[in-house]
């Protein structure tokens, strides 16, 4: 099929990263995308646990491409609801493979950085995940599983994940900009988490290109530029003309300990090595992306 015919279903796209796949795939694809919470007009309703109602939905669209796209992110809510994390990071994604598999089809499917046990100070395809907690194994799992059993897959690994603006976005930098605009003058920052920021546009944009040159295989996919949580917060200060008004404290990831009790990687700074050996890397770098995401999420607060 010619490309503007090109079929794809997309499950568990209500979140910040399916707002990016809808927004990118739309004017060239065929889309059909579902979620258990269906939050917009483009979405119905499929929750993808079920393997028989997502293999009808799959099989009666027919696709040229299965996206996996959906998971529980949240680290707390995967150590306090183990069963369910599996249930949705692991074992449905068996099905998805079985499915792809079936209608002879590629799979695409999200893994992410939060599956290394934090160790080494960068990491590239080429090293073994040790993931520390249920979200990790979880979705490590999933990697896994579709590496060993798919027979046509992208494995995408994403860092951390800022995109899609108030409604969705549930990580980081959407709770340091709800801080800002609830008025607080002093955000606390751990200063002993690294990490590497990843534009869910960029994300989304280069799983396109690699659709259009026909490749396959496990590719890191974040956002150029290494960081950890205190510089991502400077440089958010800075987009929006706060440095002087609103001040950092540094503090020690165990200030939050209540909060996020979930064990997490001091280290999950991922390289591309994969997309650059390929020249296939148009991932930005972090702080690009973020000026961007401000501007078009954020109008409201954006400097220019």
């Amino acid at each position: 099929r010619t490309q503007s015919m090109c079929k794809i279903y997309m499950a568990g796209v209500g979140g910040m990263l399916g707002e990016a796949f809808h927004k990118q795939f739309k004017e060239e694809y065929t889309l059909k995308c579902t979620d258990i919470d269906v939050n917009e007009d483009w979405l119905s309703y499929l929750d993808f646990r079920d393997e028989a109602a997502y293999r009808k939905e799959v099989t009666d669209f027919n696709p040229d491409y299965l996206f996996h796209i959906g998971a529980h992110t949240s680290l707390e809510y995967c150590e306090d609801h183990e069963k369910d994390a599996y249930d949705t990071n692991t074992e449905s994604v068996k099905h998805a493979v079985s499915i792809a598999n079936d209608l002879k089809i590629p799979l695409l499917y999200i893994s992410t950085a939060g599956i290394f046990d934090g160790e080494k100070d960068v990491y590239d395809e080429s090293d073994k995940p040790e993931p520390l907690g249920h979200y990790g194994r979880s979705k490590y799992q999933g990697e896994v599983f579709v590496q060993e059993n798919s027979n046509n897959y992208i494995v995408c690994r994403a860092g951390w994940m800022m995109g899609a603006g108030a409604k969705k976005d549930k990580k980081f930098v959407q709770k340091m900009i709800q801080q800002i605009i609830d008025g607080k003058k002093t955000l606390h920052v751990v200063n002993d988490n690294l990490g590497t920021p990843t534009y869910t546009q960029d994300f989304a944009k280069n799983v396109k290109l690699l659709l259009e040159k026909n490749q396959t295989g496990l590719f890191n996919m974040v956002c150029g530029g290494l960081a950890g949580r205190y510089e991502v917060c400077e440089e958010l200060l800075k987009l929006l003309g706060l440095e002087s008004t609103v001040k950092l404290e540094e503090v020690q990831s165990d200030y939050f300990s209540k909060e996020y009790f979930a064990e997490r990687p001091a280290c999950e700074r991922l390289v591309n090595k994969h997309l650059d050996d390929l020249g296939l890397n148009i991932m930005r770098d972090w702080k690009v992306a973020l000026k961007e995401y401000i501007n078009d999420y954020y109008p409201e607060l954006a400097q220019n």
